[in-house]
């Protein structure tokens, strides 16, 4: 019986180095073609009930808080609150039927206090517009946000859009009661 000894290979750096070029290529490939063929779903955005407490804002507003009653076809409320600390503020917020955001912000915050907090602190302000008779004034971003803002006694309201047309916040405005 004769004893064999283990074989040994040849260790080199070139070696090393080749063998980590060949892992990473294959961990990239294998990540490149998880990404092609596999698409994560989209995780959809919650709807909430913003009409089921519209009244009970409106008891505990000291101001005529405003909403629309129904919301155009395709759109969905995401978010809705009010609360009285620090200030009274009405919040409802909204996807039009092409995913873009809408806000709807009101409280007794100045006119400039209220779109530096939600349209932007460099906000521009644009030509007003009339929406049943009363002057919006108009603000906008270089993001691609426009405010609509009115002063009435001591109640700011902003409606806010993220690539809305103007037309559509209006008509939204519009829809306000």
């Amino acid at each position: 019986m004769s004893q064999e000894k283990p074989s040994r290979y040849q260790r080199s750096t070139g070696g090393l180095v080749g063998a980590m070029v060949v892992l990473v290529a294959v961990v990239l490939l294998g990540t490149a073609l998880r990404s092609l063929v596999s698409r994560d779903p989209t995780t959809p955005t919650a709807t909430v009930d913003y009409r089921s407490e519209v009244p009970a804002a409106r008891k505990a507003a000291d101001f005529a808080l405003v909403a629309p009653p129904r919301l155009p076809a395709g759109w969905r409320a995401t978010t809705v609150g009010y609360r009285d600390d620090p200030r009274p503020h009405w919040h409802l917020g909204v996807l039009t039927d092409q995913d873009r955001y809408v806000g709807l912000e009101q409280g007794d915050l100045p006119v400039r206090s209220v779109v530096h907090q939600y349209v932007d602190a460099a906000a521009t302000r644009g030509r007003p517009v009339t929406v049943d008779g009363s002057s919006w004034a108009t603000y906008t971003d270089a993001g691609g946000d426009l405010g609509l803002v009115r002063r009435s006694g001591r109640t700011t309201t902003l409606v806010v859009g993220h690539e809305v047309p103007e037309a559509t916040l209006a008509s939204y405005v519009a829809s306000l009661r």
